[in-house]
């Protein structure tokens, strides 16, 4: 009998070590005073107007070990668009461009992560003006940090380009131009 246990024993204690080194999935959550997410786009095509996003929000579920378990959401409120010059930003959340009242999100959902060298590739939907299409980006960063005490951080970034035309976005096309070219750096706090 001594010598089952023991053979039990065997079998059981590895198991049990190996619980725990794993580290699986942590949450987190957008940190929206240390993330920014600007654009440009041309005009005229002599120069650029650029703006920015004053709000987003999002959650995030990364699992170091395995990248595929990770996951990606993010929702950024289209009123909360600047350029600095308030007639633009008003003629932006109207019927000829955003919006607003009718398509108030922009979001993005990840389908599909997959590690990297030099970070992630992420896949997934981004639905504005009410179209949803794929669109796949870089993620580079991934360092943590610990600030302040006890509040743990992770921090990405990435730039891509979208077609406004791709979301039914057509006004002005030519002097305004198509191509948005979009950059975003985030934080998110572990839950």
């Amino acid at each position: 009998m001594a010598r089952i246990l023991f053979l039990a024993a065997l079998v059981i204690v590895p198991t049990l070590s190996g619980v725990g080194q794993a580290r699986g999935a942590e949450e987190y959550q957008i940190d929206p005073q240390h993330t920014s997410v600007t654009f440009k786009i041309s005009h005229l095509g002599i120069a650029w107007v650029h703006g920015r996003f004053n709000e987003v929000e999002g959650n995030v579920k990364l699992d170091t070990d395995d990248p595929s378990n990770s996951t990606f959401e993010v929702r950024i409120p289209v009123s909360s668009i600047d350029t600095k010059v308030k007639k633009r930003d008003d003629h932006l959340r109207s019927a000829d461009f955003f919006d607003v009242k009718k398509y108030p999100e922009l979001t993005f959902k990840s389908t599909k992560v997959r590690r990297k060298e030099k970070g992630l590739e992420v896949t997934g939907d981004v639905t504005l003006h009410g179209v949803t299409k794929p669109l796949t980006f870089d993620l580079t960063g991934g360092e943590k940090a610990e600030f302040p005490d006890g509040v743990h951080r992770v921090g990405y970034s990435t730039s891509f380009v979208l077609k406004r035309s791709d979301f039914g976005m057509t006004t002005m096309l030519g002097p305004v131009g198509d191509e948005v070219h979009a950059e975003i750096s985030f934080e998110a706090i572990r839950k």
